[in-house]
């Protein structure tokens, strides 16, 4: 029962967090790694468990979302495949394949969320249209998302925070709407891949554990809609950064 308990509230915070920013799978993976949970079957239950959290967020931030439907669709492929590719390296990589270059990523996300505003600024000058992605955006940013989804569907621990960085620096558009966006893809990654794991490796998934994580992701997905889509774009580019030094911080000295 306390087993149980821990693990659905584990799943609550990451739900909430995965909505706001990201890097909810820091607090579930290593949740059930403490209760002795294999690596690999920890890695698969939680990315299916996370996905309901996924679809309570993008069902909160749907405002945000609907705005750019268009730009959804252009991009959701690029997600799909990623999200394949990453899950078929789960399954034949050593688990810690990526170990050495996931601090790299979260820091490069890291950076993208602090100039993101300037660059912005910047690329809105040299705009004839405000709100349209810039003409380099038409390669690099579908390009970016493939990269993201490839390690969302292998790990995904701070998936967001690099779709947030990447959205920022080439889109001119306000800061929640990049999250409602990024919401919709990082749950496109955590979906396919899920889906690529039941057909392929269904003996890794233990099914108690995705149970407990769904239920509590879908409520904290719910609550982090509610406090996300309320705070301010300084304090919200805050607390991405707060989250994503704490998670630099926990991979490279505590992992």
């Amino acid at each position: 029962m306390i087993e149980a308990i821990v693990i659905f509230a584990a799943g609550v915070w990451a739900g909430m967090i995965n909505v706001i920013v990201g890097s909810g799978t820091l607090i579930t993976f290593p949740t059930l790694l403490l209760f002795g949970y294999p690596a690999l079957t920890a890695n698969v239950s939680n990315n299916i468990g996370l996905v309901a959290g996924g679809l309570s967020g993008v069902h909160g931030y749907r405002a945000e979302a609907l705005r750019h439907r268009a730009l959804l669709l252009r991009l959701a492929p690029a997600s799909v495949l990623g999200a394949l590719s990453g899950a078929i390296l789960l399954l034949v990589l050593p688990a810690d394949s990526f170990r050495a270059i996931v601090p790299v990523l979260i820091s490069i996300g890291l950076v993208m969320v602090v100039a993101g505003p300037a660059v912005q600024r910047r690329t809105a000058r040299r705009r004839a249209e405000p709100g349209a992605p810039p003409r380099a955006s038409e390669w690099v940013l579908p390009l970016g998302v493939y990269a993201a989804g490839i390690y969302g569907g292998y790990f995904g621990a701070a998936q967001g925070i690099l779709l947030v960085g990447l959205l920022g620096v080439l889109l001119t558009i306000g800061l929640q709407d990049i999250n409602g966006i990024k919401n919709v893809l990082a749950t496109i990654v955590n979906a396919v891949a899920a889906l690529a794991f039941m057909i392929v490796a269904w003996d890794k998934i233990d099914w108690k554990v995705v149970g407990l994580i769904a239920a509590g992701s879908l409520l904290g997905g719910q609550l982090g809609a509610r406090i996300g889509r309320r705070l301010p774009p300084p304090v919200l580019r805050a607390v991405i950064l707060v989250i994503g030094v704490v998670a630099l911080v926990k991979i490279v000295f505590f992992d």
